[in-house]
């Protein structure tokens, strides 16, 4: 298995690993995430029935709803929550989410911002791990 590492921005520090699961669209947590079983439910998004547990996320961008980031937390906390999110644009609210599910529960969730340069290799990867820290974050794509 080969692998190749790609240089982000950290959003919030942690380490995981998983398959990579595509966004078409943004999604929004509140309403979109079914946080006890990790199922995306909101029936207009492409990805609707995927599930984002144990996974890396890959999402362009978040939406809407600042409840999301306490529902990606309680997914996390629940141990449906992604393993790690890598985006395209900076979110607070997954963020704080992410933020949240470390402080209380102790679950980190690295969420990583990637270039889009580096997109399409990330989405066609088998295997995803990122590493975000203070200093930037790495992400490992194995194929």
């Amino acid at each position: 298995m080969s692998a190749r590492a790609f240089a982000a921005l950290t959003l919030a520090p942690g380490a995981g690993a998983g398959a990579p699961l595509l966004l078409d669209e943004p999604l929004s947590f509140w309403g979109g995430l079914d946080p006890a079983l990790g199922a995306i439910i909101d029936r207009r998004h492409p990805q609707c029935g995927a599930n984002v547990a144990g996974c890396v996320l890959m999402m362009p961008a978040g939406r809407g709803s600042s409840g999301g980031s306490a529902i990606l937390a309680e997914a996390l906390r629940l141990g449906k929550g992604p393993a790690g999110i890598v985006m395209l644009e900076r979110d607070a609210i997954v963020v704080v989410g992410a933020m949240v599910a470390a402080e209380l529960y102790g679950h980190a969730c690295p969420v990583a911002l990637a270039t889009e340069r580096d997109w399409p290799a990330l989405a066609a990867a088998a295997r995803l791990a990122v590493e975000a820290g203070p200093n930037g974050a790495v992400i490992s794509a194995a194929s």
